[in-house]
């Protein structure tokens, strides 16, 4: 797995993205004292659900493969010229 440019300001934007697109398909939200894991963890099965990223593999599923599987699709969202694909 090749570590992307920009890959934890990347996953924080994928987070930030992923909770309001929970919020719309009626999650209530996460509350402050929900773990980044968790967030994690709920909007890759939550967009895996929705079919918008592909699944990993049952033994590749570990915290590391969700947050990069999620940096990735962000960074697919985001214009090309957006300041964290530079």
């Amino acid at each position: 797995m090749k570590k992307l440019k920009n890959e934890a300001a990347l996953l924080k934007k994928a987070i930030q993205v992923g909770e309001k697109y929970a919020m719309n398909r009626g999650y209530k939200g996460f509350s402050a004292t929900n773990a980044a894991k968790d967030k994690v963890e709920s909007i890759y099965r939550l967009l895996v659900n929705d079919k918008l990223i592909h699944p990993l593999p049952e033994d590749g599923e570990d915290a590391q493969s969700m947050r990069h599987k999620l940096a990735i699709w962000i960074s697919k969202q985001l214009p090309e010229d957006h300041e964290l694909l530079k």
